[in-house]
Parts: structure tokens; sequence; C-alpha cells
């Protein structure tokens, strides 16, 4: 766990238990977990396949529940929203960038980014001009009107990083975020995140396999067998 000052933490896991109970043999996909981020960190969670990153990150930011544990995102406890409370809260202080995309293939760009906003009930103008600025945070703001079918497996990626900033949030999930791209286009989004990290203090945390794209952060955590190892 990090020493530094509570509110100087936008994550803080504490005991973090995640059991799967799907087949035969329970799996212990998380053992305990002690994890903290700083505010404005770019942290990279690594290990190999099936050591717990993919669960972890899916349990701080409440897309899973948990077995034991508490986790704290911004100063709330996640364990005592409901459902609902808990969707809320995602939407408002979350943002997801996911290795598929996730793009709705007949809304632009732009209506790509804006939907969050008007899903939380901001006027259509005022989302279109907060979908606008976002475009242009990642340098497309001449692509706001194509269709993700026009768009390279880069440019659509950051037209999922601009949604997930649109609404300002106070940290944004990354899980592979580069894995369906070239090499020079992993390269070109990382370099685009590091940006965001820097000049709009944006928190990220990382899920990768990549060590080029942990290099980009600036702290690595190194997870294996459901422990943070180092």
């Amino acid at each position: 766990m990090s020493d530094a000052p509570a509110d100087d933490l936008i994550v803080q896991a504490r005991g973090v238990r995640k059991t799967y109970h799907g087949g035969d043999v329970p799996v212990e996909a998380l053992r305990g977990v002690d994890f903290a981020v700083r505010r404005g960190e770019m942290v990279a969670i690594m290990g190999p396949s099936g050591c717990g990153k993919t669960t972890l990150l899916n349990c701080l930011s409440g897309i899973d529940s948990i077995d034991g544990g508490e986790i704290l995102v911004d100063g709330q406890s996640l364990q005592t929203l409901s459902d609902k409370a808990l969707t809320r809260y995602r939407a408002r202080a979350m943002g997801f960038v996911f290795q598929s995309y996730n793009l709705l293939p007949v809304l632009s760009a732009v209506e790509n980014v804006e939907l969050p906003l008007l899903v939380g009930n901001q006027s259509p103008s005022e989302a279109r001009e907060r979908a606008e600025r976002a475009l242009a945070a990642v340098g497309l703001a001449d692509r706001a009107t194509h269709r993700p079918a026009r768009l390279s497996g880069g440019q659509q990626q950051r037209v999922a990083v601009a949604r997930a900033i649109v609404a300002n949030p106070a940290i944004v999930w990354a899980d592979e975020p580069t894995g369906n791209l070239d090499s020079e286009s992993a390269a070109e989004l990382m370099a685009l995140l590091r940006q965001l990290n820097q000049t709009r203090d944006q928190t990220f945390v990382i899920v990768t396999h990549a060590p080029e794209v942990g290099a980009r952060c600036s702290r690595i955590i190194r997870m294996r067998d459901g422990h943070i190892v180092e």
C-alpha cells in the first residue's frame, strides 16, 4: 500500500479477495490484494495471463463484485453503493477504454463521444460542445462526422479515449488498450495517453502485457497468482 496521505489517493484497495465458482474447483483470482494509486498517476498493471490483472481492474472499477476487502475510488467505498448508485457513480467518476474500442457503428465519432453525457442527462448542445472538445484533445477534430468504419484502428481507439475523458472523470481504466493496434498506432496511442496524463493531470490505470506500454507509465505493478509481487 502507498504511504501517501489518504486525500492524495484516488484508488485504495484493502485486502481485496475474489473467487470464481464457475467450474468444479473454485479459482482464487485475487488473494488479499492491497493497492493504491495517487491522483495524477499513470499506472500499468502487468503480469502473465491468468494472474488476475483484468480481474483486479474489473473489481477496482466496480464492473465486478468482490468477496472480501474494501475498494475506495475518489473517497467513495464501492461496497456501500446499490447497483443503481454504483452505475451512476461509474458514469460520473470513471472512464473506460477497452481493447475492442466498443464504438457504436451507426454513430459518428462525435455521437459516440457525446453518448455518455446524453445518458447522464446533459443537454444536447452542451454534450456536443464537450464531445467536440474531447475529439480535439485526441487530435480527431477533423474526423468528428466519420463513422467507425471510416476510421483506422488507431483512430477508433482515439475516439474511445475521447469518450472516456469527455466527462472529465476522476480516473480512466484501460484494459489492453493497444491490444488490437499495430506497433506504430500503439506507440501513438501511448504518447496520447501520456500527454493527457501530463497536461490534464488525468489518472490512468492500464492493464497490459506489453513492455513498451508499461515503459510509458510512471509506475508498474506486477501481479502473479492473484497477488501483487512488485
